[in-house]
């Protein structure tokens, strides 16, 4: 069977699975894509008789294990955090019936400098509430094992997969260094993908989705996905204070210790924020080369800035800096010109 005749059999039966749920005739649903994401997932608008409407997600058990989403998503209700309430759920077809949270991630809502600020305060609140309100016990750990799998994306599919570059001398060091730093903060509930687009605004307020991948994390990682993510970037000084603000407001409700100092925390953040970087370079490129999904190649650039940013702010490592510059950054740049 074509892959365009496995979504048409998937979409004919979760138009059955609503169509039984809400006592209608399948023919007779007015069902719309709405979206779909860099996984096998895919979304789709249900507009009911009554004129309300239900995102049904269709996640394909085979590819797709939604039984994360689905324990996050109830536990987290339960704390009184705003993630999409679930009206009905059926692992084995993998079909969910979620509350519709409309059609405006946060990204669309960035405009001029004030705005983007606010909006990004309003974010850490949340982010401040998702970690005070949900407890890391039940999620897997994010332990050296999985930061460990997180950066060799980096030089496996960026790298040697995309731009045919051996992996540099002090790459080693660098990676060491980047795990000791992310394992030395405490352990708090990670999102993991806390970008704009994983933050839906609904009457001005905020809504986290796609949070299927959550781990027991540093308490930094959430921040770092927020401020160097994919849509914007803040030089160095909006940066630190934002991340002062946070180790503050994190002291003070005791999820950091009382000793972690201003500077100490800016150089987790920084460590943290290269390790998601250099992350994010070969996640992108594998969605490329592997999963053949579109439009990541052209966010490399973004996020190589992301990681020079950040490296800054981790001392020593001045000859994979140093590469970057020489190396990696003319090596991309002609790979992207040639791909164009």
């Amino acid at each position: 069977m074509t892959d365009a005749a496995l979504d048409a059999s998937r979409r004919e039966r979760l138009a059955r699975w609503a169509a039984e749920r809400h006592a209608l005739a399948p023919d007779a649903l007015d069902l719309r894509l709405a979206a779909g994401d860099a996984s096998f997932r895919r979304y789709f608008r249900l507009v009911l008789p009554d004129e309300t409407t239900r995102i049904l997600m269709d996640a394909p058990p085979e590819q797709e294990d939604s039984h994360p989403f689905v324990a996050i998503a109830r536990r987290w209700e339960a704390a009184g955090l705003p993630v999409p309430h679930l009206h009905a759920v059926d692992l084995e077809a993998g079909f969910i019936e979620l509350e519709d949270l409309g059609d405006t991630p946060l990204q669309r809502c960035f405009g001029d400098e004030e705005e983007v600020r606010a909006w990004h305060e309003q974010a850490i609140a949340l982010l401040h509430e998702l970690q005070n309100r949900a407890g890391p016990d039940d999620l897997p750990r994010f332990d050296a094992d999985l930061l460990e799998r997180e950066l060799a994306l980096f030089p496996e599919w960026c790298l040697g997969e995309w731009l045919g570059l051996e992996t540099p001398p002090g790459w080693a060091a660098l990676r060491q260094a980047l795990v000791a730093q992310a394992l030395a903060q405490p352990m708090v509930t990670v999102h993991r993908d806390f970008d704009a687009m994983n933050l839906m605004v609904r009457d001005d307020s905020l809504v986290l989705i796609d949070f299927q991948d959550a781990v027991a994390g540093p308490i930094s990682y959430d921040l770092i996905s927020l401020l160097r993510g994919r849509y914007c970037r803040f030089d160095a000084e909006r940066f630190a204070a934002w991340v002062e603000a946070f180790r503050r407001c994190a002291v003070a409700d005791g999820r950091l210790p009382s000793s972690t100092t201003e500077a100490t925390f800016l150089a987790q953040a920084n460590a943290m924020a290269a390790q998601r970087s250099l992350k994010v370079l070969g996640i992108f490129c594998r969605l490329t080369l592997r999963d053949h999904k579109t439009g990541y190649l052209e966010r490399l650039p973004h996020f190589l800035a992301h990681l020079e940013e950040s490296l800054a702010g981790v001392e020593g490592h001045d000859g994979f800096k140093a590469w970057l510059v020489d190396a990696f950054r003319p090596a991309l740049a002609a790979r992207l010109e040639a791909s164009t």
